[in-house]
């Protein structure tokens, strides 16, 4: 379980629990993050909501929120005023981070210092955080989600790869 190689008081939620801690990972289908983050409400006031969902419509050929937003976007929007959303891992396949290694994790979001704790724990997984600007970002993001996909299914022919950045 992913909370217990964690550990420092990393805790796996069960399904209608409230969610605890400070970061709170939005770990649910597309269409299901603004009711939850709705039903929840109040108590994710204060919290960090990291977004890692991926709007795609059903064919998996497009994004399923309209172009001038995004599902982050939109989860900000239902939650309380003092929740700050991060767009992350979004990018990433399951596989793919399950497997560790330096990958490169890309994040959006609107309040510095959400994105500095959402970078350390980043960090504490043994990956790198890369800030790609404000949550407007985040609709690119979940465009380089569907990127991916097209990626693993026609160019790469496998979904065991990541994207990245070369610094050099």
């Amino acid at each position: 379980m992913v909370a217990d190689a964690l550990g420092d008081g990393a805790t796996a939620g069960t399904r209608g629990a409230t969610p605890a801690g400070d970061i709170v990972i939005l770990a649910v289908p597309f269409d299901s993050a603004v009711p939850v983050v709705r039903q929840y409400g109040d108590a994710l006031a204060g919290k960090i909501i990291v977004d890692i969902t991926n709007p795609f419509n059903s064919s998996v050929t497009g994004l399923a929120v309209p172009e001038d937003t995004s599902i982050a976007q939109m989860v900000a929007a239902a939650a309380p005023r003092s929740t700050h959303v991060v767009k992350a891992f979004n990018t990433l396949f399951r596989d793919v981070l399950a497997a560790g290694g330096p990958l490169d994790v890309f994040m959006a979001g609107d309040d510095a210092q959400a994105k500095a704790s959402v970078s350390a724990f980043i960090k504490s997984l043994g990956l790198r955080p890369r800030d790609t600007g404000d949550l407007s970002m985040a609709h690119w993001l979940e465009g380089v989600g569907l990127l991916s996909v097209g990626l693993g299914r026609y160019g790469v022919g496998n979904f065991n790869f990541s994207l990245g950045v070369n610094v050099g």
